[in-house]
């Protein structure tokens, strides 16, 4: 069997979420709005689910903000650190679930699958996680995420240091994950995208964001100093130049892939509707 190939240093996402983890609500605008959009996804479904799973549990909001949807009876949240999730919780790494087969009706999992090397793998631990016609719905983010900031890091790198290095992760592509459910033996599966748009005044706000969403690079074969300060601030002038408004201020994208699958039964549910359009969020920062 092949070994799946290591892109992130998991070490690394791990200590990032750690050091956002105390003051993540500070910059979590973003997840909370995929987490709505996510739990949106739950009013198409006419079922109940006595236990579900929060595969990730970042800053506990999908236990904060689920609510009545989905006829969730119980919630048990999951994480690398049971740092800023909410109890019951289980520290575990979720490339490797420790849950036995067909242990749960519900696996939701927000913004947290782009970080994980065998996403196939991971996928498959899910599905045999799940009950017969069990469900899972994830996010996660996609290939156009921060297209604007890695063009301009990459531009201003070869400009002032004669060479690229990996600044951004990268992130999975709509039309690969559609084959990946399958091929983890998810029946009537779904994918679909939507993008947000955030809008700054400042693009080193951008950046200071990322931080505190504990979304910075973990690639590893990313350079492991810390970038030029003459690099950064000709990227900044860059993306000020290259993709400003003219108040100035200056978008960042991300895109956001929406996952849907069952765990197969002898009769399935009726597979839910896609979202459908791009909407933006703005981030009112000068």
């Amino acid at each position: 069997m092949t070994e799946p190939m290591t892109v992130f240093n998991r070490q690394v996402v791990h200590l990032h979420r750690e050091r956002a983890a105390p003051k993540f609500a500070e910059h979590d605008f973003l997840f909370r709005e995929v987490t709505d959009r996510l739990l949106e996804r739950l009013d198409d479904v006419t079922r109940s689910f006595p236990l579900a799973l929060d595969l990730g549990a970042r800053g506990g909001l999908i236990n904060d903000m689920i609510g009545q949807r989905g006829n969730v009876e119980k919630l048990i949240s999951c994480a690398q650190s049971v740092n800023g999730a909410k109890e019951p919780s289980i520290c575990a790494d979720d490339e490797l679930l420790p849950f036995a087969d067909h242990a749960f009706d519900l696996v939701l999992s927000n913004l947290s699958l782009h970080w994980i090397n065998d996403l196939p793998g991971a996928l498959v631990q899910v599905r045999r996680s799940l009950k017969p016609d069990g469900l899972m719905i994830a996010s996660m983010f996609g290939g156009d995420t921060l297209k604007e900031l890695r063009s301009v890091l990459n531009e201003a790198e070869i400009a002032m240091e004669g060479g690229l290095s990996p600044r951004i992760s990268p992130f999975a592509d709509i039309r690969d994950v559609g084959g990946l459910l399958q091929r983890a033996g998810f029946a009537l599966p779904v994918v679909d995208a939507e993008t947000i748009t955030v809008s700054y005044g400042d693009p080193l706000k951008l950046l200071k964001d990322l931080r505190g969403m504990g979304e910075t690079n973990a690639v590893t074969e990313r350079r492991l100093s810390f970038t030029r300060r003459e690099t950064l601030m000709h990227a900044m002038g860059l993306y000020r130049e290259q993709f400003g408004d003219d108040e100035g201020r200056i978008p960042a994208t991300f895109q956001v892939l929406y996952l849907s699958g069952w765990a197969p039964a002898p009769t399935q549910q009726t597979p839910m509707k896609p979202g459908s359009g791009a909407r933006s969020l703005t981030d009112e920062f000068n």
